[in-house]
């Protein structure tokens, strides 16, 4: 009896051993890093750019889960829409966080939700990756641990604004800066208000009249006033920030009132959105700039590490498919995967084999040891991050955005020199319905 005993015990044990290596086989097996992905997929700021957005990073994400993850993890992705609500935003990102277990959070469009879910991640101690809203309110004074952004912030698409207007003053418009009469007109959320900072600082820097500084209600259901306004500021140059539909509102009113000026400067969201500014505008879209990162389909590869023109290749085959007969892709699109690409290249497999895994403190430690030159992403820029005890912590200080000119359906980048294709087109020629010529 005993003899049989001790025969059962030994086999129940070599089972519970056999079952318990199996067990942590398949645990080894199925190492998995949990994606939180938000952007806004319904509302106005669907339409203004965040879709787009969404796009760029969900082909990116499939393009690596198709890989097979990275570095032995399986890649999962959840994605929220954040109805464009900065209240839903912050809501969404923490159930992700609390009840879907993520990871992390990435992605987010608008700077009016940035600002609260950055406060509200980092406090929970979770790890987020924005990929594209601009606000420099995110980050400053912050000192946030958790959170980082490799996109350009929003007062470097005002300042570089200022700056391609004085440098063109003289040459283009036939006058000397300090004679240039500046308008900056901007929504009056985290947004609007943070790039009109920058509007306004490069303009006194450059000497510019600031003839009109104002905000408005990127909701507001009728900006006649505000048209009203400029009409008797007679502005040689307007700045403006906003979404969409009310840079489509503006646009109307103005035609409507009779609006003339010499340049139309847009900085990002609606702006970027071609198709969109093109239904709205009609063929007085011609010659508007905006200012973006760089589309990664103008940018100049021969500048780029060797192993990222395949990658943009890639991204812009996958985008046509899911978006046939576009005239010009949207640099939103480029934004977001590139942004996401240096998260799933530089970050996470530094997190897994330096740092031992992909907890916040590791993900954390990897992203602030991230060191690529100009040339190091598909925007052109490079990313090393600004780290604690920095007033921009989490910030890329190597990012920065360029200016681009919409000219008969097709887009140039125009400014800065470095990265110039063609000179800007300014003042506005007679052809334009706006033109003050």
């Amino acid at each position: 009896m005993l003899k049989h005993k001790a025969v059962r015990l030994l086999g129940g044990a070599v089972a519970a051993v056999a079952a318990l290596g199996m067990a942590v086989s398949a645990q080894a097996q199925e190492k998995k890093i949990k994606i939180g992905v938000v952007y806004d997929l319904t509302g106005p700021l669907a339409g203004g750019g965040s879709e787009l957005n969404y796009t760029g990073a969900k082909i990116m994400i499939d393009n690596f889960i198709k890989q097979g993850g990275v570095e032995g993890y399986k890649i999962e992705a959840i994605y929220a829409d954040a109805q464009s609500k900065p209240d839903v935003a912050i809501n969404e990102a923490v159930r992700l966080i609390e009840q879907e277990k993520v990871n992390l959070v990435l992605g987010f469009f608008s700077s009016a939700q940035c600002v609260p879910v950055a406060a509200r991640v980092e406090q929970l101690k979770s790890f987020m990756w924005i990929t594209t809203c601009i606000s420099t309110g995110v980050v400053e004074n912050k000192n946030l641990k958790y959170v980082f952004r490799p996109q350009a912030s929003g007062q470097q698409f005002g300042l570089m604004a200022a700056d391609m207007i004085e440098k063109n003053a003289k040459a283009k418009f036939g006058k000397e800066p300090k004679d240039m009469r500046v308008a900056i007109i901007h929504e009056d959320g985290s947004y609007g208000v943070d790039v009109a900072k920058g509007n306004e600082a490069g303009s006194k820097k450059a000497g510019f009249n600031i003839v009109m500084k104002e905000g408005y209600s990127a909701t507001a259901p009728d900006l006649s006033s505000l048209v009203t306004k400029l009409k008797r500021a007679r502005p040689d140059v307007i700045f403006h920030t906003g979404y969409n539909p009310d840079i489509t509102l503006f646009a109307r009113q103005a035609r409507e009132q009779g609006l003339k000026f010499g340049a139309l400067v847009g900085h990002g969201a609606g702006y970027g959105v071609y198709e969109k500014l093109k239904d709205g505008m009609g063929s007085d879209v011609n010659y508007v700039f905006n200012i973006d990162p760089i589309s990664i389909w103008l940018a100049n590869q021969a500048t780029l590490d060797p192993k990222l023109p395949p990658v943009i290749k890639m991204v812009g085959e996958e985008f046509d498919k899911l978006k046939p007969g576009v005239a010009i892709r949207s640099a939103h699109v480029g934004i977001a995967a590139s942004n996401t690409y240096v998260f799933f290249t530089e970050v996470l497999p530094r997190a897994i084999k330096k740092h031992g895994g992909i907890d916040p403190e590791a993900l954390r430690k990897a992203a602030l040891e991230v060191d690529l030159p100009e040339g190091g992403t598909m925007l052109g820029f490079g990313v090393k991050f600004a780290g604690e005890g920095s007033p921009i912590a989490g910030q890329n200080e190597r990012s920065f955005p360029v200016i681009i000119q919409y000219v008969d359906d097709k887009s140039y980048v125009v400014w800065p020199k470095s990265q110039q294709q063609r000179e800007p087109v300014l003042p506005l020629p007679k052809t334009s319905g706006f033109s003050n010529q």
